[in-house]
């Protein structure tokens, strides 16, 4: 059984991951502004945005735990917009750099972070990707300070691996992160395909998202990777071919797709991580 620190545990996503976590038999601590629902998973209230806390939580905290096995890295303002842009930027920035540092002093080998579909140019009407569908292998696009945080994550990342060859770093670029309860708007999106075209019509569920992160945290290769994570579908009715079609029509397709494909590739988390979503709004 591994001890496994989710900091935004409280948060939508952060409650998936705290809970397939528990259920998949690790011990589980959640550090968080709020505390979560009722669950096994023991709770610290934590600022990160000092380092001198962030450093004690993932090192010791009394009678609780002695020692943090792995990280999953979630607490972060979630989105641009609900901040002014240099609040939001220092604020994600600041706290990713402490918890990676701390993580650094207090001997984890293994950080999972969430990184954000962001980075790859949203809003697609804005910066339209290459191709479609969008994938990690073109440069990054960030528009707002959120997703230049972001990216500045992902570089981060890569000098903490260099500084140290035996760290394991994953980040996830995870999409829109939904639950079912959101899914009784989905149908609503299918009468103006520009509506939802600022991310290609992405989503990941929240339970799928828990997935991605209990899969990173086991890959267990040194260095820094970086995945798209989205579910296997798209949020529309309307088949994915015809909504590349008409809303991008100048962008290349980088392949055949199914009638209701994803166009944010979720290949590379297939083929490294074992990657396959579970749950889809369809169903």
């Amino acid at each position: 059984m591994a001890r496994i620190a989710v900091t935004g545990g409280s948060g939508k996503l952060g409650r998936a991951v705290v809970k397939d976590l528990l259920d998949h038999g690790n011990d589980v601590v959640n550090l968080d502004l709020a505390p979560g629902p009722p669950s096994a998973a023991s709770y610290t209230r934590v600022d990160l945005s000092d380092f001198g806390q962030a450093v004690s939580v993932l090192t010791a905290v009394d009678d609780r735990y002695d020692k943090i096995d792995a990280v999953v890295h979630l607490a972060a303002i979630p989105a641009p917009g609900l901040l002014p842009n240099a609040a939001t930027f220092h604020n994600n920035i600041t706290v990713t750099y402490n918890v990676f540092a701390a993580a650094r002093t207090a001997g984890i080998k293994t950080v999972v972070w969430a990184s954000s579909e962001t980075v790859l140019g949203l809003p697609f009407e804005t910066t339209p990707p290459p191709y479609l569908p969008a994938d990690e292998e073109y440069p990054a696009r960030p528009n707002s300070s959120y997703s230049l945080a972001k990216h500045l994550e992902e570089q981060m990342a890569a000098q903490f691996c260099r500084w140290d060859p035996t760290l394991t770093m994953v980040g996830l670029r995870f999409s829109n992160v939904m639950e079912p309860g959101d899914y009784q708007d989905f149908p609503s999106y299918d009468a103006d395909p520009h509506h939802r075209s600022w991310n290609a019509w992405g989503y990941i569920d929240a339970r799928d998202g828990a997935q991605a992160v209990r899969l990173s945290l086991a890959y267990g290769k040194p260095g820094v990777e970086i995945f798209v994570i989205a579910n296997a579908d798209t949020v529309m009715a309307r088949p994915s071919t015809a909504l590349a079609a008409e809303v991008f029509p100048d962008l290349p397709l980088k392949k055949d797709l199914t009638e209701h494909e994803t166009l944010l590739s979720i290949d590379k988390a297939r083929r490294l991580l074992g990657y396959e979503p579970a749950f889809s709004w369809r169903s």
